[in-house]
């Protein structure tokens, strides 16, 4: 009655004592037909000593026997369940002697005296004559094909604590033979098991399928370089605040515009656009400073499919005595807040030309940027398209409800509205700025006058005795 292990180093044939030990035979069998052992790791390897497997928790604590594993737990006290560990067959003749040899690992007992009991964990020897294992562990079957992948899992690279720091694995159990009867608790999975078990744990090692030596070519390793250095990139732009999060996708209702003329104002692409279907917003992108078009903009569509539209039929039409440039956007900035401080200033009313504001038509349905899960930012001024779109604020004052002026509120608007018309008289009795600066400029030529005609009453005697004729 044999076992194929299929590994990650090669496949091993494993032949059991059917006969001589049947309870333990049996246990590790069914255990096999339960895909138990699937993925399980080889966690501590000695070199020409033993192999050791069968825990899926890779510490060397865990495992259970068969009894115990296909035993219900729901309901059942814990005095009614099947003990944890079965007691297996120790026989004189079944010795370590040859490589190969497939033995159970026996727990010692909590008194340390005695020997304990068996669950899942097994070993496999990995040189000939050690006897130092005789009368402690249950030998039950024999390694028949692949002694050559024994000779690879002696060899390989292992921590302080003998775990492999490659991982080697045990991929797939199939039974070849199994002369003992099912139990009817056993039920087989549909399926192998595709996540090994211990992979949650704090174990940090080389998967079984990676080569740590593999060397890629030189367009792949730039490939996962600059995969790499983006994923750093968007976790750092998502710890200072610039992303929402790391692994935000640009919308896909958004297109970019770019190589517009300076004068193309936002009402002039929408026009334009609009015929591709209902646009959201329309933002050409301008200087925080000046006000100036920076000629490229952003246009949201409501759906994907019109943005898909406008992309194949807008690229390179003429729009103002310039060929555009029309592709998907891949900013995230709406995501975050808006297009920047740009569009926040064009959209305050800039003057100049092409100063036309953004628009925004974000307020008619759910969700933001073509997700539903997404709400647009919102700000002070009401940007839905029954708001008022006047280039100039009016003043705002804290008016009072209707309610409030009967407790008062119409004699602090009275005293108010008082202030207002004092501060108005004192500006005007005050003579105004234009007659100020006039009296100040005639002051000014009055001394200048008489200055110039005090140097000429000074000068005239001298003037006077010098043509005097001289005696």
């Amino acid at each position: 009655m044999s076992v194929l292990f299929e590994t990650s180093l090669g496949d091993i044939v494993i032949d059991l004592e059917v006969d001589a030990c049947p309870r333990t035979c049996e246990n590790f069998l069914k255990l096999c037909k339960v895909y138990y052992y699937n993925l399980n790791a080889f966690f501590n390897v000695s070199k020409d000593f033993i192999a050791q497997a069968g825990d899926p928790t890779a510490t060397g604590t865990g495992g259970e026997s068969a009894a115990s594993y296909m035993a219900p737990t729901a309901g059942v006290p814990e005095s009614q369940r099947p003990p944890r560990y079965f007691m297996p067959e120790l026989l004189p003749r079944l010795k370590h002697k040859a490589k190969g040899t497939v033995s159970m690992a026996i727990a010692p007992s909590p008194d340390g005296h005695s020997l304990g009991g068996c669950g899942s964990q097994f070993f496999i020897t990995l040189a000939d004559n050690i006897e130092y294992l005789d009368g402690k562990h249950a030998v039950f079957g024999h390694v028949l094909e692949g002694l050559d992948v024994l000779d690879k899992l002696s060899e390989v690279y292992v921590d302080s604590q003998g775990r492999p720091l490659k991982d080697v694995r045990i991929r797939h159990v199939i039974v070849l033979d199994d002369p003992f009867p099912d139990p009817e608790a056993l039920i087989i999975p549909p399926a192998s098991p595709t996540r090994p078990p211990d992979l949650d744990l704090d174990h940090v090692r080389i998967r079984d399928d990676e080569d740590p030596l593999e060397e890629l070519d030189e367009d792949e390793a730039e490939k996962q370089r600059r995969e790499k250095a983006a994923k750093a990139s968007a976790l750092t732009l998502e710890m200072v605040g610039d992303l929402p999060f790391a692994n935000v996708r640009p919308p896909e209702n958004v297109l970019f515009v770019c190589k517009l003329n300076s004068v193309t104002r936002d009402e002039d692409l929408e026009l334009i656009f609009s015929r591709f279907g209902t646009i959201m917003s329309c933002q050409v992108i301008r200087d925080k400073k000046t006000g100036d078009s920076l000629q490229y903009a952003f246009i949201e569509f409501d759906k994907r499919e019109e943005a898909e539209q406008a992309y194949f039929k807008m690229q390179n039409v003429l729009v103002d005595d310039r060929r555009i440039w029309v592709d998907f956007s891949q900013s995230v900035a709406r995501i975050g807040g808006s297009w920047g401080e740009a569009s926040l200033r064009a959209g305050q009313g800039l003057s100049g030309r092409g100063g036309g504001r953004g628009r925004g038509r974000g307020g008619g349905g759910s969700g933001f940027g073509g997700r539903n899960d997404l709400q647009a930012a919102r700000r002070y001024r009401d940007s839905s398209p029954g708001a008022r779109r006047g280039g100039d604020y009016d003043m705002v004052f804290d008016d009072a409800p209707a309610s409030s002026s009967r407790h008062g509120g119409s004699s602090r608007n009275d005293s108010r509205r008082d202030d207002y018309r004092r501060d108005d008289r004192r500006r005007s009795r005050s003579p105004p700025s234009r007659d100020r600066d006039r009296d100040r400029r005639d002051d000014r030529n009055r001394d200048r006058d008489s200055h110039r005609d005090r140097d000429r009453d000074r000068d005239h005697p001298r003037h006077r005795d010098r043509d005097r004729p001289s005696r």
